[in-house]
């Protein structure tokens, strides 16, 4: 069984920096790719970044593009989220997810962790 825990949450003032940390277990995880999405009260799940399996491609949503860098550690698990220049507007619950494929499409991904809390105050 696939889970994934989403870890370094919390409350940043705006122009902060955060670093997420999304653990995978229950299959390989240097075989998959892995990304990022966040939703805020009454919006829809927006993606943030993404990473392929060897970590040599990474993609980014422009409204992170240049303050986020997602990254990956294939010899300790983890796949991380670095955030900076936070804005009142990345308030969300951000979510790890895990695929088959790199995608921008929530449903391309197979796996997603309970998500953890992201606010960011003006």
């Amino acid at each position: 069984q696939v889970q994934l825990v989403e870890s370094g949450g919390g409350l940043v003032q705006a122009g902060g920096s955060l670093r997420l940390s999304c653990a995978a277990s229950g299959r390989t995880f240097s075989s998959y790719a892995m990304g990022w999405f966040r939703q805020a009260p009454g919006k829809e799940r927006e993606f943030v970044a993404a990473i392929s399996w060897s970590g040599g491609n990474t993609y980014y949503a422009d409204s992170v593009k240049g303050r986020f860098t997602i990254s990956r550690d294939n010899a300790k698990n983890p796949v991380y989220l670095q955030m900076n220049s936070l804005k009142p507007e990345d308030t969300a619950v951000y979510y790890c997810t895990e695929g088959n494929y790199v995608s921008v499409t929530s449903d391309e991904y197979d796996y997603w962790g309970q998500g953890t809390q992201v606010t960011v105050s003006s």
